[in-house]
């Protein structure tokens, strides 16, 4: 059985307070969440559709190598960087508000990236652009703790955990595609273009389907944790998106200043609270808040892996076969296929199935994983593509009972007042993980391909490797939380079972 929430919480904890909330069904619940899925798979698709176009724009634009990357890593950057301030403002000024505010953002972003004339132009809009979805992703989330409850809460997480897995494994098929769609110079620009009917069209619907409210009613921001918080964020995030251009070999420092930063904004958060301030993200989401800790950090750990290996199997199957970028990733899509479908199954028992349900789709994504770095070892390359695709498949099923899954049992016990920072809170440590995964995967794919004379089926399958143990690691945290949960479980229950046999001896006295 899934995990329940503490009948005897204290009075002005985080458990009475979402215990507390009233509930009322908006009858357009599910329209409005079709209007803010498509909305998130375009912002997180931006994340990796532009990858497969960086050689084009290199040319078209006369842009460096290290220049161009910033058309990939700045849209990355700042997306992360904007994830916890936007959902505390959209818990503190409306959701509803925040989302179309950065909706209407991104699309003119889109629009601008477009028709830039010049490499800096372009990554000036991407930042803006990164920003404005960074905005989005979080009101995402939050519209769903908002607008469900239950096994309608867990099925629109399922939806939306497909959403996340599929559009980030099919990003390079979605921007292969667009390219080959549109040929000739100026071809990329479609990756931009391609925003702005949708946006438009997602705006009006928004704008009518969307509940107007659903904010906490509390209007002041903690400055001095959004600054604390972005310049830590940001000092951990440079070094790893400039990693293709010697910025982990340059900017290691940074890390350590990063991770002082995040010290004192944790601190800082504490002092606020006990205050009774309101902080940019409440400290007692991790402290208090059943699921939320560790959830979050087993999202961060699988999103190592999870979000580097497209990178790697993208260099094997472009540079090492000589794969199109379409057909590059045509040959991954049995694992996005797998994982949506699966997600959307996940959706629906997670309600009765709990944590076991993530323990068992990581066991997929390792055993699937491991098979596909077997596999590439094993088979001539001329047949990896085809020989791979069950191995992907299996590890797709296993990853779509793992995000939806984990986002539910994350935020299931979340007071809906905090709906926004707790769910940027979670997308910022899974952009921490993915950012590390960016980084450190076709790293290492390039070390093992320089150590063993250009192999790459083995220089991918090293990057497999790493994949499965990012699996492994979130798969440890799963169990501990597995064994927790039941522990609890079986001690409310006995102190239930006490009760009523104390009830029940009390009434025969009498």
């Amino acid at each position: 059985m899934p995990p329940r929430a503490s009948t005897d919480a204290a009075p002005g904890s985080l458990q009475a307070e979402s215990a507390a909330e009233e509930y009322h069904p908006d009858p357009k619940r599910w329209s409005a969440l079709s209007v803010t899925l498509v909305v998130g798979f375009m912002s997180l698709l931006d994340v990796s559709i532009v990858s497969v176009a960086l050689p084009s724009l290199q040319r078209d634009l006369g842009a460096t190598p290290a220049t161009v990357q910033w058309v990939v890593s700045g849209y990355a950057l700042t997306f992360g960087l904007m994830l916890v301030p936007a959902g505390r403002l959209g818990d503190a000024f409306g959701r509803r508000r925040l989302f179309l505010l950065g909706l209407a953002g991104f699309v003119l972003s889109s629009a601008a990236a477009g028709a830039a004339p010049s490499v800096a132009w372009l990554i000036a809009a991407r930042l803006v652009q990164g920003l404005a979805a960074g905005c989005l992703a979080p009101q995402n989330s939050a519209l769903i703790q908002q607008l469900f409850r239950g096994g309608e809460r867990g099925r629109a997480f399922g939806l939306f955990g497909a959403t996340v897995g599929i559009s980030t494994a099919v990003g390079p098929v979605v921007g292969g595609a667009i390219l080959g769609l549109a040929d000739g110079a100026d071809g990329w620009r479609w990756l931009f273009y391609v925003n702005v009917p949708i946006g438009v069209v997602a705006f009006a619907l928004a704008l009518r389907l969307l509940p107007r409210g659903g904010g906490g009613g509390r209007g002041r921001i903690d400055v001095v944790g959004v600054l604390l918080l972005g310049a830590g964020a940001l000092a951990v995030l440079f070094p790893l998106v400039q990693a293709e251009s010697g910025g982990l070999a340059q900017l290691w420092w940074l890390f350590g200043a990063g991770a002082a930063l995040l010290v004192a904004f944790v601190s800082w958060e504490r002092r606020v609270v006990a205050h009774d301030g309101q902080p940019v993200f409440d400290p007692r989401l991790v402290t208090q808040t059943r699921g939320y800790g560790i959830g979050a950090a087993l999202g961060t750990v699988y999103f190592v892996g999870f979000s580097g290996i497209w990178l790697v199997l993208a260099l094997f199957f472009q540079t090492g076969l000589g794969y199109t970028p379409l057909q590059s990733g045509l040959a991954v899509t049995p694992f996005a296929l797998g994982s949506a479908s699966a997600a959307v199954v996940a959706g629906r028992l997670v309600e009765r199935y709990g944590r076991r349900l993530t323990v068992l789709g990581l066991s997929g994504v390792v055993l699937g994983l491991a098979a596909a770095a077997v596999v590439l070892l094993l088979v001539p390359p001329s047949a990896a593509g085809w020989a791979i695709a069950p191995a992907l498949l299996v590890g797709g099923i296993g990853g779509g009972f793992v995000i939806s899954p984990n986002i539910t049992m994350t935020l299931r016990d979340v007071p809906v007042s905090m709906a926004g920072s707790a769910g940027g809170g979670l997308q910022t440590a899974q952009r921490f993980g993915a950012a590390i995964g960016t980084a450190a995967l076709p790293g290492l794919f390039y070390l093992v391909l320089s150590a063993t004379g250009d192999d790459y089926p083995a220089a991918a399958a090293a990057g497999l490797a790493v994949s499965v143990l990012g699996a492994v690691a979130a798969l440890v945290l799963g169990v501990v939380d597995l064994r927790r949960n039941r522990a609890e479980d079986a001690a409310a229950a006995a102190d239930d079972e006490a009760d009523g046999v104390h009830g029940h001896a009390h009434a025969w006295h009498h």
